[in-house]
Order: C-alpha cells, then structure tokens, then sequence
C-alpha cells in the first residue's frame, strides 16, 4: 500500500504504546484513522492530542469479546464503507511462569493476542474481497519464532499469529486477490507493557519501531522482524544446531531465555 493518503485504517490497541505513534504517523500521511481500544481513558486522550492532525475515530472495543468485534466491525463497514488497512496491534502478556498462570490469565491472553486478530480478519475479509483491495498488517513478536520462560501463553498466541498471519498471505496470493498481508515479528519494545525486562540485545526504541511497521506496509513487505537479523539468525540456528548447544547459546551468551526475571509490565 504505497499511498496512505485518504485510505481508512483501523488500528486495534492504537491508544497507547506503538499503536499511538502509528496513528500519529498515518494521520501525517493524510490517512483517515479508526482506533479501537479498551481504554475509555487513553481513547480520550488520543483524541484530545491528535485529532487536530485528521480524521480520527475513537471506538471503545474489547477485542476478547466475539460480539463486541462483530457490532463494531458491522458499524464501521456502515459508516465508512469498510477498511483499506487493518492493523491488528491490540495484544497483552502475563509474564509468569506457566503454573502460575490463573485460567482467566490464559483465556484473555489467547483472546486477546491470537483470537482476535483472527476474528477481526474475518469480520472484514469479505468486505475486502468484494472490492478486491485491502492490507491486514498483523504485530506479532520475536517471541513467535523463539521459546522463553516465563511467556508460555503469550508466545503460543504469537506462533499461533504468525502461523494464521503468512498462511492467509499465501491464501490471498493463491486466490490472485489484491490484498496483502504484513507480519511483523519485533524484539522487546520500550513501552510500559514490558517494563522491567532486561536484555542484552538492545529493547527497541518506539518511535523507530512504529515507523518501520509503516514503512513495511507501505513497501508491501511480506515478513518483517525487527531487528531484521532476528529471523534469520533463529531460524538458521535451530536449523543447524542440536537443542541443547541452542539453548546453551541463546540462553547463557545471549541471555534471552533470563530477560523476564524482572518482569513488572503494564498494570492491567
């Protein structure tokens, strides 16, 4: 999508964090933006702060609920006709070890991160196929392709996104249809939401990171980690070595497997 001037896009989990700064960038680029997110307070603020920019849509959603995503889904295919660009952004993480997980820890988490970017999709899918156009840019995570303690349930929900996210790439491609697909797969953010994680690979900057998302829809990037090394590097080493000498390398020189000992994240 290389001209965001004048598209709708729907940003979910866009009132805080990397979601915010992508509305601000959309809204630079003349893009007409929908936000939708749980927060009534942040909604408010984001309102309040960028509305002077351009067309902005505040719409209180929780995007666990089935219902709510459909009514919301259905209004706005009523108002604006529909989307050009999804971006399934929403997402939350518990970051305890399994066992310490309660059963409403799990279900918001699948809910939240896997479930509802599917039925999101879905909602919006046939619309897009009847004009043959569209973008659905999914944020996943570096946790989606690499095993860590302490996120279980979130990086299940991420292998889980990436798995959806590139088989309804290739679908689309299959079908010959005009609608990309985008799955981003980014490293520790500096956001509240993983406060207290420490790294020895550098936690990216926000700002830097929100402006990569774009800059990949609007190249039309298929897959997209950030750092871009993140990838290839995992991949081609749980390739090629044994389990063990990996988790040896990733977890004692790399010290992934002990970034969320100190763990604290957004309160919820």
């Amino acid at each position: 999508m290389k001209n965001l001037k004048d598209k709708i896009v729907l940003i979910t989990g866009g009132a805080s964090g990397i979601g915010e700064i992508m509305c601000r960038l959309l809204l630079e680029r003349g893009a007409n933006i929908i936000i939708w997110d749980i927060n009534s307070d942040n909604l408010e603020k984001l309102r309040l702060k960028y509305s002077s920019l351009g067309k902005l849509t505040i719409m209180k959603v929780d995007v666990s609920s089935i219902s709510e995503i459909n009514s919301a889904a259905k209004e706005v295919i009523n108002n604006f006709g529909g989307i050009d660009l999804l971006i399934n952004n929403a997402g939350i993480i518990v970051g305890n070890y399994f066992h310490e997980h309660s059963e409403a820890d799990i279900t918001s988490t699948l809910n939240i991160n896997s479930n509802a970017p599917i039925y999101i999709t879905h909602a919006f899918i046939d619309n897009m196929l009847s004009k043959n156009s569209g973008h659905i840019c999914n944020i996943a995570s570096s946790g989606g392709l690499l095993s860590n303690p302490k996120m279980s349930v979130y990086v299940a929900t991420k292998w889980s996104l990436i798995g959806f996210s590139d088989s309804l790439r290739l679908e689309m491609e299959q079908l010959k249809k005009n609608i990309n697909v985008t799955t981003i797969m980014p490293y520790y953010i500096n956001t509240g939401m993983f406060d207290g994680v420490k790294s020895k690979i550098p936690i990216l900057d926000p700002e830097t990171t929100a402006l990569t998302i774009i800059k990949a829809i609007e190249k039309n990037k298929k897959m997209v980690s950030i750092p871009g090394y993140i990838y290839r590097v995992t991949r081609f080493a749980q390739a090629i070595l044994p389990i063990s000498i990996f988790d040896w390398f990733t977890g004692n020189v790399l010290g992934v497997y002990k970034t969320m000992e100190n763990f604290k994240g957004r309160n919820r």
